[in-house]
């Protein structure tokens, strides 16, 4: 049987970004993996996986949920150090950190 364990390690993203996908679609993290694995194999799938991340932040910033947005930006860090090609040229979030 495959687990949710097997499912995040073949989509390509760590757990907390499957997480972050399921948070953001509001679907399982079973289904979350899924979409990740989908959108990393299409064009601009990283930069839409980043804006999920990005907009996560901002719900949590508007929930005052301290302790979730620094978890948020961690992931959104180590999402952009493991795929470049997702960093945009200008950082239009950082305005409102």
């Amino acid at each position: 049987m495959i687990t949710l364990e097997d499912c995040i390690g073949l989509c390509g993203l760590t757990k907390q970004e499957v997480l972050a996908i399921s948070e953001h679609e509001h679907i399982p993290e079973i289904a979350a993996s899924a979409l990740a694995s989908y959108l990393l194999s299409g064009q601009h799938g990283t930069e839409k996986i980043r804006d999920m991340i990005v907009d996560d932040i901002r719900e949590a910033q508007d929930s005052d949920d301290r302790a979730h947005v620094l978890t948020l930006l961690h992931v959104l860090h180590r999402f952009l150090r493991m795929h470049p090609e997702a960093e945009p040229s200008q950082h239009p979030w950082s305005a409102f950190f």
